[in-house]
């Protein structure tokens, strides 16, 4: 008999999607609130970009420490979380 072999994803959610959902919120937020407050909200669209890249470059960024570290969230594209020592 041969093994068997499992297609199924991982439970929950993988940390970039995570990532990506809140980097969207952020920027949507930022927008709105330079629109209609201060164009000074848009230094939080640019902290956002700022995560983005770091998490490119280095497989980490506050928020996915946060993420992996609270709630136990996993990257599905980065096998070792440089946070999760």
């Amino acid at each position: 008999m041969s093994p068997v072999r499992s297609c199924a994803r991982q439970a929950g959610r993988p940390m970039e999607r995570v990532l990506f959902a809140m980097a969207a919120t952020v920027t949507l937020l930022s927008a709105l609130l330079a629109a209609v407050v201060s164009p000074w909200f848009l230094l939080l669209t640019a902290f956002v970009g700022i995560n983005q890249w770091l998490y490119v470059l280095v497989a980490a960024c506050p928020a996915s420490l946060v993420l992996s570290r609270a709630f136990g969230l996993r990257s599905s594209l980065y096998s070792r979380e440089v946070g999760s020592r």
